[in-house]
């Protein structure tokens, strides 16, 4: 059975955690799409690791871990974290799909100059190439992982690429050009250092269907940040919706049977963009500071998320967006230290109460309208039985369940994958 993990909001809801946990059960771990732009956080006995593009079940070597056609591959950097992981772990149980995209050099530089040129209009990407290798990907001028073992062309395409590249450099950005014969070499190296895993994972995947295998898609951000249906343009330049996760694996859609749609019990973002429950000052960096494992700070950039309190219209339309068949709530540890928790259940604008969520305009100009619930003054973190958590603790969960009309299945307690309540 096929079973999708993916984000109701604008990512670090914790699917890393909750994917490490269900991958106990799983055959076949599959990131689908996006790159290194965003990290899975793993805590386990073995330590603290963020996955950037690995799967999230890549710490058992009796799970078969897939990149999908769907993924931006910098090889470069896949390589520095497969050997973090050999070195903690031993060997690795890894197929890449022969028909991902690898993200190139420029891809990096072309993201980081525009940010720059942008300057306050930028859109806070985190500068790893993401939005150029996908402008590239369907212009049909970017390289697949295929064509450094088979293409005998590549180097007259490469050569092609940076024609452009280096104009663009010159006369739009004022830089240095690239030499397209070093990424060349380069490209040939990294290519050959992963060939070793390098598959047709959509055939290998069409026959784990078949042989009814227990796959994990794991998606990377969430709903929020999905390029169609998130907060327009301040998203990232792919799907994260469990509706791409066919197409960036290559499975008949109608196989993917489950959906869990993965929350946090506060909010928290990166990046640019409206974000209505947002809070600031000492309110926002005590939360920060409490958040998670290690505080609310990206796994990718290290820099602080910007966080605020739970926002049920727009975990509500998350959920929808994604076709969630099921929830998790993470991170309800954290929210021990509050007197009261603040629930959004709806925004104000101009002057009219919206439950449903919006388009961008209108997110700035929205006043979020809190319900307030006592809160349970005490540490939580490592409770694995639902009844034993205090009173107003599971009135928290019971009231948001009944705002986006989803039952929790997992409530984590904790950063670690141990850290759960299943119900």
């Amino acid at each position: 059975m096929v079973k999708a993990v993916v984000g109701a909001n604008w990512g670090d809801e914790g699917k890393g955690k909750i994917t490490d946990m269900l991958a106990e059960n799983a055959d076949i771990v599959v990131r689908f799409q996006g790159g290194s732009n965003a990290g899975h956080t793993i805590i386990n006995d073995k330590g603290k690791f963020a996955l950037h593009q690995l799967p999230s079940g890549i710490f058992n070597r009796n799970i078969t871990n897939v990149i999908g056609n769907g993924a931006a591959l910098n090889i470069e950097y896949l390589l520095n974290e497969i050997e973090n992981v050999k070195s903690a772990n031993g060997d690795i149980n890894l197929l890449i799909s022969d028909r991902a995209q690898l993200l190139l050099p420029h891809h990096i530089l072309l993201d980081t100059y525009e940010e720059e040129r942008l300057a306050e209009r930028k859109f806070g990407s985190t500068k790893s190439g993401i939005a150029p290798f996908y402008s590239e990907k369907y212009l049909k001028t970017g390289v697949q992982l295929w064509e450094v073992y088979e293409n005998p062309d590549l180097r007259a395409k490469i050569d092609m690429i940076y024609e452009k590249v280096n104009v663009i450099f010159k006369n739009l950005y004022g830089k240095p050009p690239l030499n397209a014969g070093e990424v060349y070499e380069n490209v040939m190296d990294w290519g050959g250092r992963v060939r070793r895993y390098a598959a047709d994972t959509s055939k290998f995947l069409r026959g784990a269907v078949k042989s009814g295998r227990a796959i994990l898609l794991e998606g990377q951000l969430g709903a929020l940040k999905d390029t169609d249906h998130g907060i327009y343009p301040y998203v990232t330049s792919s799907s994260p919706l469990a509706g791409f996760a066919a197409v960036g694996c290559g499975i008949p859609p109608y196989e993917i049977k489950d959906i869990l749609c993965v929350t946090k019990a506060y909010s928290s973002a990166v990046g640019e963009g409206p974000f209505v429950t947002e809070l600031f000052g000492d309110e926002a960096e005590e939360l920060r500071r409490r958040g998670g494992d290690a505080g609310e700070y990206g796994a990718t950039t290290g820099r602080p998320r910007r966080v605020g309190h739970f926002d049920a219209v727009a975990t509500r339309y998350g959920c929808e967006i994604q076709g969630a068949t099921e929830a998790a709530l993470t991170c309800l540890d954290v929210l021990g230290y509050q007197d009261v928790i603040k629930i959004c259940v709806g925004y104000e604008i101009d002057g009219r109460i919206h439950e449903d969520f919006p388009v961008t305009a209108p997110l700035y100009r929205a006043k979020p309208i809190y319900a307030e619930l006592p809160g349970w003054k005490c540490d939580i973190r490592g409770a694995l039985d639902y009844a034993e958590l205090p009173a107003n603790a599971r009135g928290c969960v019971e009231f948001i369940e009944d705002l986006i009309g989803l039952k929790f299945k997992y409530v984590s307690t904790g950063p670690k994958s141990s850290e759960i309540i299943m119900r």
